[in-house]
């Protein structure tokens, strides 16, 4: 059986167009974009490219964007930089128990340092309810940090009506996006949001690479400082190739969005329904519809993740047994258990997440030894 990849929410292939798009500018378009001369403003032409074309996906202007080095410094830039231009407001930061470390763990650096942070429930679905939200802000409520759609269950958040009510209070509101951009619609101002997180390699494109769109006017500090470029907001020489390399990803999927949909939903519920008939005690993680299409998190009980990932890894297939950037952890997923998945399933959760290159016939294989693997191990288990 040849090699199969069901881990797009880790991160995904480069995409071919994507990398004959860079390799110019790793050889040839030499130049600093921030170079008066013609190889820097050859650079400056090809970042601003790539600007135009995320800002076109964001519906937004290209001066709202700003590129980073990934997901990560986003989410924590947003984070970090508000709640430090905005302590006058106050020191109060909402966000929700199901967030990623990237989120997580800034909010976490900042109550360290006297923030005090509020993380609202989910409902066994992994959804936020907006009205525990709307509890929770006061006067003193510096932002709103809530997640577009879970990278471990894909499960879509309310973000529109969370944005509705930081609109009318006046609160800055940041959706970290990166699981959902290119797979639904992100488009800021139906999201009410001021600050968006998003990155390449998600989206075949990659890795190192991201942006944070900043809504015009919204007050927020550089994380850091030094020349001035993304106008004077984040200093340090661009990743041009990087950054081109975003701005064909962005390109190939906006294109594709609208068709890869129905295609990806129909090869998660082809998984999902197969593994259901052929195992017993399998469960479904996350809200029937309200998912990604992409994507499938599956709990097998008496069994251990880790082991199910490794089964799979021997036969080629490889799955995850939560967030990449949780791997090593032997603790269940924090987000199953905001869920209140019962322990002994929680711990026996795989995520399956599908993306471009996937076919039905790889899908097929997996149902072909991925029952055996589960049969084997509970034969072996000691629960």
């Amino acid at each position: 059986m040849s090699r199969i990849y069901l881990d797009h929410n880790a991160t995904t292939p480069v995409r071919p167009e994507v990398l004959e798009a860079m390799m110019p500018y790793l050889t040839e378009k030499i130049g600093n974009p921030s170079s008066l001369h013609g190889w820097g403003q050859e650079a400056r032409a090809g970042m601003e490219g790539a600007r135009a074309t995320l800002a076109g996906a964001l519906r937004c202007d290209p001066e709202e964007v700003h590129f980073t080095s990934g997901g990560t410094e986003a989410d924590n830039w947003a984070i970090k930089g508000v709640a430090a231009a905005c302590k006058r407001r106050g020191r109060r930061i909402v966000t929700t128990a199901i967030e990623h470390y990237a989120v997580l763990h800034t909010c976490q650096h900042l109550a360290e340092r006297g923030y005090e942070v509020v993380y609202v429930p989910v409902d066994k679905w992994g959804i936020v309810d907006p009205e525990k939200v709307a509890q929770v802000v006061n006067d003193e409520t510096a932002l709103i940090s809530v997640m577009h759609a879970n990278n471990e269950t894909g499960c879509i958040q309310p973000v529109e009506e969370i944005g509705s009510l930081a609109w009318e209070r006046g609160i800055p509101f940041h959706v970290d996006a990166v699981q959902s951009f290119g797979k639904l619609p992100v488009k800021v101002d139906e999201l009410n949001a001021d600050l968006v997180s998003v990155s390449a390699h998600k989206i075949n494109g990659p890795k190192g690479i991201g942006a944070l769109y900043i809504r015009e006017g919204m007050e927020i500090e550089a994380l850091a400082h030094g020349g001035g470029h993304e106008w004077k907001r984040r200093a340090g020489t661009e990743n041009v190739a990087g950054i081109v390399g975003m701005g064909k990803a962005v390109e190939l999927r906006m294109a594709e969005m609208e068709r890869m949909e129905p295609e990806m939903r129909q090869l998660r519920d082809r998984l999902e329904e197969g593994l259901l008939g052929a195992l017993e005690d399998v469960q479904v993680n996350g809200h029937p519809t309200l998912r990604l299409a992409n994507t499938s998190n599956l709990s097998f009980r008496g069994i251990e993740s880790e082991e199910i990932v490794l089964g799979l890894d021997l036969q080629g297939v490889a799955a995850a047994s939560g967030s990449a950037c949780a791997s090593g952890e032997t603790e269940p997923s924090h987000v199953l258990r905001g869920m209140g998945v019962e322990p002994r399933l929680a711990t026996g959760a795989v995520r399956f997440s599908l993306g471009w290159g996937n076919s039905e016939e790889q899908v097929d294989c997996v149902l072909q030894v991925l029952p055996k693997i589960i049969r084997r191990l509970r034969e072996l288990s000691v629960f």
